[in-house]
């Protein structure tokens, strides 16, 4: 921890509340959604009666989630088939079953909750390989007479192409476990990522038992505004649709350049990535990352992780100042098996930590060149989800004014700390 002076008479800029508004796509109905998508696509299956169906769900909290996995196991169901809910989420929850379980049941993913019994293994199956990479599947996915998989198609914090997040990148990581997510994440230091996503996929697509794919997009409101399923030969073309879709939902910063941006909290409920790069810019934490060019930000200030994060800190390298409250809440053992796994110890820098917020912000501002109070761009938001309402400084004003999106809601007021140095 580190106690800087606050240079006397240091004057903090006037902050405006604001609000973001977003051209949203309505929630729609899941279950009906689910019924009608799988109307179209249930005649082109061949589900043998008694069939032992694996539904791979990921550790992501998705809206509807639950009552969509409920609709998806009675439909299979009413088909004769026996469904059984396993994990595709690769080395999340400690890189355990009993911990990839518990993160199901976190998600509300339980055997009372959807109808079919949960079942996680972390063994994998070797398929092979396709064009020098290695290919793994989840055992008891692999053992079952079909596969089916429910994920979110949405930007991917690390990596950019016409398939992102969603069905593809869960059946090669997420179903490839602990082994499978070692293997890809290290080998993204040297090649592409999206190559060697996409090459296995492919692949795998052909060699395993997939049956098909229910992927979502959900609204900047984070309801589920689309469910659509594919069959392994619609996959690919289905998330490139979806990804177009999912990207100009995404919400984000209403300014191409910060020079503080300071964040309430971060974490894996989140992103990925603790905050998602997607909307903060730059290269994210890790060496092998996406760089984003916009936006540019000078500096970050995490206050928080977020409770549901449970210590895991990823992210952390993109972060320039914090305190000890953050620093405090850190699972280190959490957050470096994290981190190993994706091949980016940067996960696991610990930022300049000051012992109050207030030395935080003087010492941020100290570090991103000549600025005023009247034309520093500083920037105040809850977390990378939630960007409809946020605080902007005055010299934030100047690139707002021409956006018919925001709506100023408050007077100014200053940028003030209590008696203790927190942000008030």
């Amino acid at each position: 921890m580190v106690k800087i002076p606050v240079p006397k008479g240091i004057k903090f800029p006037g902050m405006y509340q604001i609000r973001q508004g977003f051209d949203v796509p309505p929630g729609i109905d899941v279950t009906r959604a689910v019924d009608g998508q799988w109307q179209r696509i249930k005649g082109t299956l061949a589900l043998a009666p008694g069939a032992r169906i694996a539904v791979g769900v990921g550790s992501r909290g998705l809206s509807n989630l639950p009552e969509i996995v409920r609709a998806v196991v009675a439909k299979l169901k009413d088909a004769g088939a026996r469904p059984f809910i396993t994990s595709a989420m690769g080395s999340h929850g400690g890189a355990t079953a009993q911990g990839q379980v518990a993160v199901l049941a976190q998600l509300g993913i339980t055997r009372e909750s959807v109808g079919a019994p949960v079942e996680v293994t972390m063994d994998v199956v070797s398929m092979g390989e396709a064009d020098g990479i290695p290919l793994y599947i989840d055992r008891l996915a692999h053992g079952a007479d079909g596969i089916v998989l429910i994920n979110r198609v949405k930007p991917h914090t690390d990596f950019t192409g016409p398939v992102e997040s969603g069905i593809i990148k869960m059946l090669v990581i997420g179903l490839g476990n602990q082994k499978g997510a070692d293997f890809y994440h290290q080998t993204a230091v040297g090649r592409d990522f999206y190559d060697m996503i996409i090459t296995a996929g492919r692949r795998l697509l052909t060699k395993t038992k997939f049956l098909f794919g229910v992927a979502l997009v959900e609204n900047q409101d984070h309801q589920t505004c689309d469910i659509q399923m594919a069959i392994p030969a619609k996959i690919e073309a289905m998330e490139i649709d979806l990804l177009k879709k999912a990207r100009s939902l995404l919400p984000r910063l209403p300014l191409d350049e910060i020079d503080l941006l300071i964040v309430d909290e971060m974490g894996k409920d989140i992103s990925g990535a603790g905050m998602d790069p997607n909307v903060v810019g730059g290269r994210g934490s890790c060496v092998w990352s996406a760089n984003r060019p916009w936006p540019k930000i000078t500096r970050i200030f995490a206050r928080s992780l977020t409770r549901a994060t449970k210590g895991n800190a990823s992210g952390l390298g993109m972060v320039h100042v914090t305190t000890p409250r953050l620093v405090e809440m850190i699972d280190m053992q959490a957050t470096a098996i994290n981190a190993i796994t994706a091949s980016c110890p940067e996960d696991c820098r610990i930022p300049m930590t000051l012992a109050t917020e207030k030395e935080a912000v003087v010492a941020a501002l100290m570090t991103i060149g000549p600025y005023t109070p009247e034309d520093v761009r500083i920037v105040h938001i809850q977390n990378t989800l939630h960007l409809d309402h946020m605080r902007v400084s005055e010299g934030c004003l100047v690139g707002l004014v021409n956006n018919p999106d925001i709506t100023i809601t408050s007077e100014s007021s200053p940028l003030a700390f209590d008696a203790s140095g927190n942000l008030v």
